[in-house]
């Protein structure tokens, strides 16, 4: 890989911008001073450094954003706040993108990243990803409505797979319940869509899980971290 590609990589700056870094003799490889950019380096073996610290090449990058309502899933937008404006400049990659879409009133658990196999394998409708919702809805949910949810139900003429409806609470003035959903697959408005078959209204959502990972409950809205290795795997188990 050439050393300016390295820079602008991880972020030190564009290919000019790292050009004239170099040339300014601020980045070593291997100990040596390099002031070409064409100047080529193996990427995970050789020790690349700027202004003496070491620079550890990453080339795939994994976030888990807690989605805000008002925020729409998107990469750029000429007159809305994307989930990517949510990122700091330092970790604002051009390449991330979120996997999938929540709707611009729904929160929780968006993945963000630049690992287009992995996002292929979370949203194939043969991997059948499990995706975990919470919903106050308007209008009380019965055990009638979990049946049919279970058996699946017809969308505009296309049938949605078999889901996991739970009866969370009713209030006490019966007129509102909190559930949660378990799909296996991510059409368009799917949620609100059933529970609108059934005759009542969703008025607040949040995906709470992804596959095998969860949404942490010390992740506030708005905000965004790493995954963990761990938290990785779990993710990629179902790929």
């Amino acid at each position: 890989m050439r050393l300016d590609k390295f820079l602008a990589d991880m972020g030190y700056g564009s290919r000019k911008e790292v050009k004239q870094l170099i040339k300014k003799g601020l980045v070593t490889v291997n100990g040596q001073v390099i002031k070409s950019d064409k100047a080529q380096v193996l990427e995970t073996q050789d020790t690349v450094c700027f202004e003496g610290e070491p620079i550890v090449y990453q080339s795939q990058f994994y976030y888990l954003l807690n989605k805000p309502a008002g925020v729409i899933s998107a990469t750029v937008d000429s007159y809305e706040e994307t989930v990517l404006d949510l990122f700091s400049e330092e970790a604002f990659r051009e390449d991330l993108f979120p996997v999938g879409r929540l709707d611009k009133d729904t929160e929780g658990f968006l993945l963000i990243t630049n690992d287009g196999g992995l996002a292929h394998q979370l949203l194939s409708p043969k991997k059948h990803v499990e995706k975990e919702y919470y919903a106050q809805v308007e209008g009380i949910m019965t055990a009638e409505d979990q049946k049919i949810f279970a058996k699946g139900i017809k969308l505009d003429g296309e049938w949605t797979l078999p889901a996991e409806l739970q009866i969370l609470n009713v209030d006490e003035d019966e007129t509102r319940s909190e559930i949660k959903l378990i799909l296996h697959e991510g059409k368009f408005h799917q949620v609100k869509r059933m529970v609108h078959a059934v005759g009542k209204e969703v008025v607040y959502l949040k995906r709470i899980r992804m596959g095998g990972l969860s949404l942490p409950d010390d992740l506030a809205l708005g905000e965004y971290r790493e995954l963990t290795p761990e938290e990785l795997a779990k993710l990629q188990e179902r790929g």
